[in-house]
């Protein structure tokens, strides 16, 4: 059987290698963990961790985690959308250095 680094990429998965990755995990019976996330230190800790076990994550933003990340002080009406594509950026950057897949989740937003 391939491992899992034969499958997909490190850093950010999706379409096919999303499909790929999820199939491995329900194939080998285990679960991939999700973290919610409220700043690029959050992030950067989950894929420290995620690195450390070898194992893929998925880093969820939410509504307040935008809101948060963008600056409590910072009352407009997109700031949870902007705070979230904050976070997805930066992971975006940084997640292949960790050598694990990483799913970006930012179905908690709402609008």
């Amino acid at each position: 059987m391939a491992s899992l680094n034969d499958l997909v990429p490190s850093g950010v998965v999706t379409g096919d290698d999303l499909l790929t990755l999820l199939e491995h995990a329900r194939a080998n019976g285990y679960a991939i963990p999700a973290v919610n996330c409220t700043s690029s230190s959050t992030a950067n800790s989950v894929l420290e961790a995620a690195r450390k076990a070898k194992s893929p994550v998925i880093i969820q933003v939410s509504n307040g985690g935008g809101d948060f990340l963008l600056g409590k002080g910072i009352k407009v009406a997109d700031s949870a959308v902007a705070g979230s594509v904050a976070l997805a950026m930066h992971v975006r950057s940084v997640a292949k250095y960790y050598g694990v897949p990483v799913v970006l989740h930012s179905d908690h937003c709402a609008k």
